[in-house]
């Protein structure tokens, strides 16, 4: 609450209603001021734990992640009035998924559709979490060689097909999410 006007005046908002460019320039200011854990999990890491056969799906990697941010936060030392997570899955489901993370808390954790508009600070982690994958993504980006847009669609296909052309499978390795539809249209457009 004490921190409601400095949030409204920067213009925080569900992240889904700011630009990219709005995100990249009030997320520094929100990471100064607001106690945060921001984790990051590389395209690589993703793709080595998560898809077919392997130990993960993309909603057990979320709830791994938001459960390890929430644990670190604790951990240092917040003192939240409740923990709000924008639901991404149902509430059976994440606690099926959260039985297997080893760092547990016990503090309750509501779910809720759309919270991104409800909380400040589900906005506030939406934007900064945003803008930490904007970085990493002007970050393989430059590693690449080849601008790596955000999303699925036919920007995303393109790039794709040129990164296999040009470096092979290891490049979707480390720059996509391998089980996506974008990898079996790059190999399709390359045939």
């Amino acid at each position: 609450p004490a921190d409601h006007a400095f949030l409204k005046a920067l213009g925080v908002d569900d992240s889904k209603n700011l630009n990219d460019t709005k995100i990249r320039q009030i997320a520094p200011l929100l990471e100064e001021k607001i106690p945060h854990k921001a984790l990051l999990l590389s395209p690589r890491k993703y793709n080595e734990v998560v898809g077919d056969g392997k130990a993960h799906n993309a909603v057990s990697v979320k709830v791994a992640l938001h459960n390890q941010a929430i644990f670190l936060l604790l951990q240092s030392g917040a003192k939240p009035d409740k923990i709000v997570i924008d639901a991404f899955t149902s509430e059976k489901n994440y606690q099926k998924y959260l039985k297997n993370e080893r760092n547990r808390f016990d503090f309750p954790i509501t779910l809720e559709e759309k919270a991104e508009g409800k909380y400040l600070a589900v906005a506030v982690s939406s934007i900064i979490a945003r803008n930490l994958f904007l970085e990493n993504l002007d970050k393989l980006s430059q590693e690449v060689g080849y601008t790596l847009p955000s999303g699925a669609g036919a920007k995303s296909d393109q790039v794709a097909t040129k990164l296999l052309q040009a470096y092979g499978d290891q490049a979707l390795q480390a720059t996509a999410k391998y089980h996506f539809a974008n990898t079996k249209k790059a190999y399709q457009r390359l045939q």
